[in-house]
Parts: structure tokens; sequence; C-alpha cells
């Protein structure tokens, strides 16, 4: 039975050209269990790559780490050259790191539309004060919305622009978070279980937007 994550050795036999995540020594355990030990990995740039095993292997505990969500108990990390090691996952995420998860987190008292231009950064009416005066913000929110239609569009989910979250299926789901993580225009989308709890139907759709 698998129950650590345990990624290549102190020198990896393929280095990479362009690494764009490097990890070493990162280790986490929950009280005697090691979930994950890995002694060395890259991510090279441009490139997708595949992180597999059973369920239980640490495969989720390791994205929480690499992304700020939890703290191992060792080991460092970089994105493009900078430190993440102790980085909260807000800061990671406008480093232009993204996650997804394999639970989805789409906000279902929210409209798709409105999913869509929450994943944006750096909006201006999100400042207190600013929010109080339109003019400030609402030509950003027009090309943060004219972004997000086109996104639906792509990911074939523009029919459900108003439709509330809540009503989506599970593959509609994923599919929208996929569409929210490319709204900050990512260096690198980490996908945690893209095809979990997905018909067979959807997978191929997903497949194919993963690959573009």
């Amino acid at each position: 039975m698998v129950n650590s994550i345990s990624i290549g050795a102190a020198s990896p036999g393929c280095k990479k050209v362009d690494p764009i995540l490097v990890a070493d020594g990162v280790t986490r355990k929950f009280g005697g269990l090691t979930a994950v030990d890995v002694a060395h990995v890259e991510i090279p740039r441009g490139m997708i790559t595949a992180l597999i095993g059973p369920n239980g292997a640490g495969k989720t505990t390791l994205f929480n780490l690499l992304t700020g969500f939890d703290k191992p108990d060792s080991g460092s990390w970089s994105f493009e050259g900078r430190n993440l090691a102790g980085v909260p996952s807000y800061r990671v995420a406008r480093r232009g790191m993204i996650r997804t998860f394999q639970l989805t987190k789409a906000l279902s008292l929210l409209t798709v539309i409105d999913n869509m231009r929450l994943g944006s950064q750096d909006q201006p009416g999100e400042k207190f004060f600013a929010s109080f005066l339109r003019p400030l913000w609402s030509g950003v929110e027009k090309r943060l919305t004219k972004q997000a239609e086109e996104l639906l569009e792509r990911f074939k989910l523009i029919e459900k622009r108003d439709d509330y979250a809540a009503g989506l299926s599970g593959g509609q789901r994923k599919l929208l978070e996929m569409a929210r993580a490319l709204m900050s225009r990512p260096k690198l989308i980490m996908l945690d279980e893209p095809m979990a709890g997905v018909n067979p139907a959807p997978t191929q759709s997903l497949l194919e937007h993963i690959k573009d």
C-alpha cells in the first residue's frame, strides 16, 4: 500500500532546461504518517506534467504545500527562481501559480459570470473606498467581462452565463474552475484531479482544454 509521495532523487536523472518550479526536500507528516516526502522535483515551463499515484498517495497534500494552503515540516521550493516557502496562497496566486481543487470551489450563490470576474487580479473596484466610485473601475469591469465571456465561449459555458453556479453539473463546475483559473493569465496551472467525478462525455472536453 502506497501512503506517501517520493519523487526523484537528490540529483534528477534528466535535468530540465527551463524549470518553472523546483522543489527540494519537501516533507509533511500527520502524526506518525509521512504524507509527502519529495527529495527533488522540477516542473518544466510550457509542458504538461502529470503527477500520478493512487488515492491517499499525497498528491493533493503536495499541491497544498507548493501553493501555500499548507505548511511543510521541511523543504524549500521556488517558482521562477523566487522562493515560495512560507508564502501565503494568495501571494502565490499573484505571482502566477494558480491551482484548482479536487472538490470544486465554485461560489454556488454567484452567477457563472460573477465567478469568472472574481478570478481576475488587481481589480480597483475591490478596494473599499474605490468601490463607491464606479467611474474608477467600470472600464476595467467591462474589459474583464469581455475576457470572461470569451473564455466561457471557449469552454462552452456561455449559455450558463447568468445561471447560478449551484445549478451546474459536476463536469460544468470543473470547466468553470478551469476557465476561472485562466482569468488571471497564470504562468502555471496546477490541476488537482481534473477528471474526478466527471462523466465520460465531459472528460474528452476537459482533456482538449488541458492540451490547449
